[in-house]
């Protein structure tokens, strides 16, 4: 059995042994995960336990707001997840609850998968589905839209941060077109090992906070195990965001959604005249920064789409 450090085995869904996580990481995507224990990532998760860099700030009781639910209406569709089927938490990320002040307590439900599973809200969650559009492979695709997530709310850190929590796998949505509106475990474990792999590496990206399994059957190429998925990052505002309301040709929106980013994530420029210059700027730069931090691993995005890109 390979030996891997405290940090890495946090990655780990139970029941998962430690060859067979490297295993998948070194298949779901990677294509700077191969070349063996030779290769940086590898080297790093047998031989660090780098803790993380989010600090919530101190203890404080677990608080929510709804800023994009009471600031954007008509930017998404309020409704509440479907459960699935005898769901159960099988992971969570400690590391990453201990940084956002989460009790453990939470992750321990009396009855069922709670709010991890979209069968419970906690104060002041208030879940919705966001609209967008985006070009994906190149090509004007219209309107999307979570098809199958629901952002539940935005925690409230003590240093002033929120972090969105997002629920993957949540059932179905206006947005969700053909789709079923389901998770599967397969790709929840994926999501959680490369998002942790990014992290680890020092590149920015969402973090996984928690993995639902369930007895829903969901089918894919073959019948697998329906699933969700909590997502954590500073914001799910997209590119597509913008580019949905600009092609329907409504820039009031444009610019209510510009001020909202820019009020909330870089509020050292709400006064200035050329605030939404200077935020262009700021963003063009972060992500040429990201796509450069990918390629210093050699990390290729398969699906480089812009309802799937931050603007964070």
């Amino acid at each position: 059995m390979t030996q891997v450090s405290p940090y890495c085995q946090s990655l780990m869904v139970a029941g998962v042994d430690d060859d067979i996580a490297l295993q998948r990481l070194s298949t779901f995507g990677f294509s700077a995960m191969q070349g063996g224990l030779d290769n940086p990532f590898l080297a790093w998760c047998l031989t660090s336990d780098k803790p993380t860099t989010l600090k919530a700030g101190g203890p404080m009781t677990l608080s929510f707001t709804a800023h994009w639910h009471d600031e954007l209406p008509g930017f998404y569709t309020a409704l509440k997840p479907t459960p699935l089927n005898n769901a159960r938490l099988i992971w969570h990320n400690t590391a990453l609850a201990a940084d956002l002040a989460i009790p453990e307590t939470l992750f321990t439900p009396e009855q069922g998968a709670g709010v991890f599973g979209g069968e419970t809200l906690l104060p002041g969650m208030q879940p919705l589905a966001q609209v967008y559009s985006g070009h994906q492979f190149g090509v004007w695709a219209g309107q999307l839209g979570d098809g199958r997530g629901i952002l539940l709310g935005e925690q409230q850190l003590a240093n002033g941060q929120t972090m969105d929590w997002h629920l993957k796998g949540a059932g179905l949505t206006p947005y969700s077109r053909m789709g079923d509106g389901r998770a599967v475990l397969r790709s929840t474990i994926r999501e959680s090992l490369a998002s942790e792999a990014m992290h680890a590496l020092g590149i920015p990206t969402t973090r996984a906070l928690s993995i639902v399994t369930s007895d829903t059957p969901v089918a894919r190429e073959t019948m697998e195990q329906g699933a969700m998925l909590i997502r954590i990052a500073q914001s799910h505002a997209r590119f597509g965001h913008f580019e949905h309301f600009y092609y329907r040709r409504e820039p009031e929106k444009v610019r209510q959604l510009a001020d909202f980013v820019i009020n909330h994530y870089w509020p050292q420029w709400k006064d200035d005249a050329d605030k939404y210059i200077l935020w262009f700027r700021d963003v063009v730069a972060r992500t040429a920064s990201l796509i450069a931090s990918w390629q210093t691993v050699g990390f290729a995005h398969g699906v480089m789409n812009t309802d799937n890109m931050l603007y964070l």
